[in-house]
């Protein structure tokens, strides 16, 4: 059974490069351009793991990481990706329940290697 990403960033290339590199690995994903309709989706999908943008419009990834945890109560792993590589905003993440971070630019593989490990596949 394949499972499912929920994606939520800003940057259509990022976005674009992303969904294209997990289908590759055969993963399912559900695209959100902005922290406020990943929030839409997430009340309507229940996907395996999120990967979140934290500077995002509307609603940054660190609102979006606090509402899952908070307000869902879910225990879904949380992936944080941030080009804000300060160290304030990954302590923050990993306060608010994100169970990794990723700073960008990174490498896809190394994003495949350490979503298989969260998810345990």
């Amino acid at each position: 059974m394949s499972k499912t990403i929920l994606i939520a960033e800003d940057d259509q290339m990022m976005l674009s490069l992303l969904e294209f590199k997990l289908k590759k690995e055969g993963f399912v994903t559900i695209l959100a351009e902005n922290g406020k309709q990943a929030m839409e989706i997430i009340k309507k999908e229940s996907p395996d793991l999120f990967l979140i943008d934290i500077m995002m419009p509307f609603i940054n990834g660190l609102e979006l990481t606090s509402f899952i945890r908070n307000e869902l109560n879910s225990k879904v792993p949380i992936v944080v990706l941030s080009s804000a590589g300060q160290e304030e905003m990954v302590m923050k993440a990993f306060n608010l329940g994100a169970n990794d971070f990723i700073p960008k630019p990174f490498s896809p593989n190394e994003l495949i290697i350490r979503i298989k490990r969260i998810l345990k596949l």
